[in-house]
């Protein structure tokens, strides 16, 4: 069977390298971010993967219908790329994007389309995406979303949700180096 990221990488590449290179690298250090805790997902390891390289792809300028990047890219991995429903679902829910649904008057409809995925690995994504920056390289969860209330202002829909969802995005953070550092624990 073909791994998820054999056939996510040239999904995500096609639709944000050439419009959008930043988003793309951001991406690429987001899916790195994925590899290093591979040793707490077992099998989902290339699930997580697959979805941290394409969680900006509604982004896209091709894919962008609602203004709201995770509806768009989760509804575009459903409704034109096939694409496995656990991968849709993460993309759908990722950095608690239920928060900013909510901010922008669109929370039932994200619920209503997509389930959110199992806990672990909502907590993985949003921990892989609050610690990479917009050019990805590894960052920190403070300074990434300093860094977005700086980019969008303090005042912005975006800025706003950011900081609404902090204490959401450091528990993930923590959540997932609990994890980490409890498999490295384990005896081999």
């Amino acid at each position: 069977m073909p791994k998820l990221t054999e056939w996510a990488y040239p999904l995500a590449e096609s639709l944000l390298a050439e419009p959008l290179p930043r988003r793309w690298r951001h991406c690429l250090g987001v899916a790195e971010r994925a590899r290093t805790i591979a040793l707490v997902l077992d099998q989902d390891a290339d699930l997580l993967e697959a979805a941290a390289v394409l969680h900006d792809i509604g982004y896209a300028p091709d894919l962008a219908k609602t203004g709201f990047h995770p509806l768009d890219g989760a509804r575009y991995l459903r409704d034109a790329a096939g694409a496995d429903e656990r991968v849709i679902n993460l993309v759908a829910h990722h950095s608690c994007a239920w928060m900013e649904a909510e901010a922008r008057g669109m929370r039932e409809e994200l619920e209503g389309e997509f389930p959110r995925a199992s806990a672990h690995l909502n907590d993985a994504l949003c921990y892989c995406d609050m610690n990479t920056t917009p050019d990805g390289t590894p960052t920190n969860p403070i300074d990434r979303i300093n860094e977005i209330t700086g980019r969008y202002g303090p005042d912005s829909l975006i800025g706003k949700f950011i900081r609404r969802a902090e204490p959401e995005i450091l528990a993930c953070t923590h959540r997932v180096l609990e994890r980490v550092a409890a498999a490295k624990r384990q005896p081999m």
